[in-house]
């Protein structure tokens, strides 16, 4: 199995509610086989011109750079946030098993 082309997406939201929303939808579509939540993520950024603080929820996307141009499309119909954080990551290695399975599971038609 070729162990290349995999992604992790990692995504903030601002509430678990909404990274629900965004890892339902992203796996009942098939464009990643598992996302992971952590709640409890405290932001420092800049935004405005302001330094600003937020409790946030991080979303995990496990998926395939075949599909990311869709997720980020689909994150951001569904993101409340005028400029939501996408970020991909390619995946260097993993266990073929896994990644066999995302593979599987993903559509990148």
């Amino acid at each position: 199995m070729k162990k290349t082309g995999f992604l992790i997406i990692l995504c903030t939201a601002p509430n678990p509610a909404t990274a629900s929303q965004i890892a339902n939808t992203l796996v009942n579509e098939h464009l990643a086989a598992c996302c992971n939540i952590i709640p409890g993520l405290q932001s420092i950024y800049s935004w405005d011109g302001q330094v600003c603080t937020a409790e946030e929820v991080l979303i995990i996307v496990k998926t395939h750079a075949a599909v990311y141009k869709k997720i980020e499309h689909r994150i951001q119909e569904i993101h409340p946030y005028e400029v939501p954080e996408i970020l991909a990551f390619s995946v260097r290695d993993g266990q073929t098993d896994y990644l066999k399975w995302v593979g599987d599971y993903v559509k990148s038609d």
